[in-house]
């Protein structure tokens, strides 16, 4: 491990958030005798960031904890055109209504994390589309276009992927790099902004940004990278069966939420514990050292940590409260997933898709085919089966993980 003078490079470093940076010896000099404005794009394409934006929130909550400035910029500019980064075709145009809709969502997932105000340190939300809305075309073409190579745009991973694939890249989204390159440039006049991050497919955009923004003004700013984050088994970090992990509460409970974290494989608690959690480095080697059963405590303490952190610390205690009644009493607790009818009888093919456990009846009868499905303990083996029930909830299992209530 690379050896730093500056508490925020020293911060990354022994947590496991650093993958390339563009000039370490500059930044890290830098960091350790002035305060850094640092920023992070989020583009607004849906109400809720989900898991996969955790470790970009968590790398701007670092910065604020060795005492530097977070800036979280949200796209309200580039969500107009959809980051064509590793995508294998272009997004849908969202309208301008629905980005406003979704930026305002947004900016409740990161109260929880960053502390906002008017202070050196505190951190900032801007969003681009103050700068970018307002720009003319041929003075843009003019001022900036000309520090944009195409032969090196070309080049990039991003827009390469998908022209060997042979799948169209429109020149609307082939402008996505420059216009964030172009953020960069702004945020260091406004902002006095000094360093960008991001994932590492992000790379190629961010040092447009840092060259851009050399050319222009002759101001000396960097990037710095994530490794991508995969879990142990080569998967990609927060796409479950079930679809994506939300930060929002209203479209992830705090319940599933801390069932997520709860269910990391054995081999990825150690490192989940130091990229999501504040749990110090000394407790995480003490838990990530357990074995056998004794990992399940590391698995619950990181989903405590991760839970407590956006939720709260009431949310988790509930969550891991109803996960203990339901995994070692058999009962059921009030967190869980509950699907409601107006009568006592319901088809078992109906209640897995209201509890939300599959999306389709054709899902449905596959996994009863499959042995998963149970009611109250009981397997159910025929899809036809419909059950009856009174004031008291019927609980519903899909493998050993996921349970539901079914209530009047």
């Amino acid at each position: 491990m690379t050896e730093y003078q500056s508490d925020i490079l020293t911060l990354l470093s022994s947590r496991g958030y650093i993958h390339q940076v563009t000039d370490a010896a500059a930044l890290d000099a830098l960091a350790a005798k002035e305060i850094i404005p640092a920023y992070i794009g989020f583009d607004a394409t849906a109400p809720s960031l989900h898991v996969g934006s955790l470790v970009q929130i968590m790398m701007l909550r670092r910065l604020q904890q060795a005492g530097h400035k977070p800036i979280v910029l949200m796209g309200g500019g580039t969500s107009k055109i959809g980051d064509p980064s590793f995508k294998d075709e272009a997004r849908r145009l969202l309208t301008v209504e629905t980005i406003s809709a979704n930026i305002a969502s947004i900016r409740r997932v990161f109260e929880p994390f960053l502390t906002f105000g008017d202070g050196p340190t505190d951190a900032i939300m801007v969003d681009n589309a103050e700068w970018l809305d307002k720009l003319e075309y041929i003075p843009f073409l003019r001022e900036v276009g000309q520090h944009f190579s195409v032969n090196r745009m070309l080049s990039f991973d991003s827009v390469k992927l998908r022209l060997d694939r042979e799948q169209s890249l429109s020149f609307l989204e082939f402008n996505y790099m420059i216009l964030q390159g172009y953020d960069f440039r702004e945020l260091s006049r406004r902002a006095g902004c000094r360093l960008q991050m991001g994932g590492s497919d992000q790379w190629g955009n961010i040092v447009n940004g840092v060259e851009l923004t050399r050319r222009m003004d002759g101001v000396e700013v960097f990037g710095l990278t994530t490794p991508l984050i995969t879990t142990a088994d080569g998967g990609k970090m927060g796409k479950t069966v079930s679809g994506a992990v939300w930060l929002n509460a209203d479209q992830l409970s705090a319940y599933d939420y801390w069932q997520f974290w709860r269910n990391t494989q054995d081999a990825d608690v150690g490192r989940f514990l130091r990229l999501f959690t504040d749990v110090p480095l000394d407790e995480i080697a003490r838990l990530e050292a357990l074995e056998g059963a004794g990992i399940n405590d590391a698995k619950k303490a990181l989903a405590d940590a991760a839970t407590a952190m956006l939720h709260g610390v009431e949310a988790a205690q509930s969550a891991a409260e109803t996960a203990r009644r339901t995994f070692e009493e058999g009962a059921a607790g009030g967190d869980l997933p509950t699907f409601s009818v107006p009568s006592g009888e319901v088809g078992i093919v109906d209640a897995l898709i209201g509890v939300g456990f599959v999306p389709s009846k054709a899902e449905a009868r596959r996994k009863i085919a499959e042995g998963a499905v149970r009611l109250d303990g009981t397997q159910i083996t025929d899809p036809e089966h419909r059950f009856y029930f009174g004031p008291t909830p019927r609980k519903i299992s899909l493998g050993k993980k996921k349970h539901g209530l079914i209530t009047l």
